[in-house]
């Protein structure tokens, strides 16, 4: 009698917890949740890359355009020495 009470409860014990486990349709759902949370952390991670890459576009053309200026500023201030104008 207790042989046939310990496998009614194993039954008993074994189909609860499958009973109780997540649905096929709950298992997915869940899976394309995560999936949808990395796709989003990586747009977000792409986005972030390509806003650095353009601040770093943009100051390499501050940098160009500075540099430019100080040369042309350089080379009229050398030229109007030599043509005799201001002297220091």
């Amino acid at each position: 009698m207790k042989k046939v009470l310990s496998i009614v409860a194993v039954a008993a014990l074994s189909a609860a917890f499958v009973s109780c486990g997540p649905s096929k349709e709950e298992i997915e759902a869940k899976e394309k949740a995560k999936a949808d949370s990395v796709a989003a952390v990586a747009q977000a991670q792409a986005d972030s890359l390509a806003k650095v890459e353009e601040a770093a576009v943009a100051a390499a053309a501050e940098a160009a355009a500075k540099m430019t200026a100080d040369s042309t500023r350089m080379a009229d201030s050398v030229a109007a020495a030599s043509k005799g104008g201001k002297k220091h």
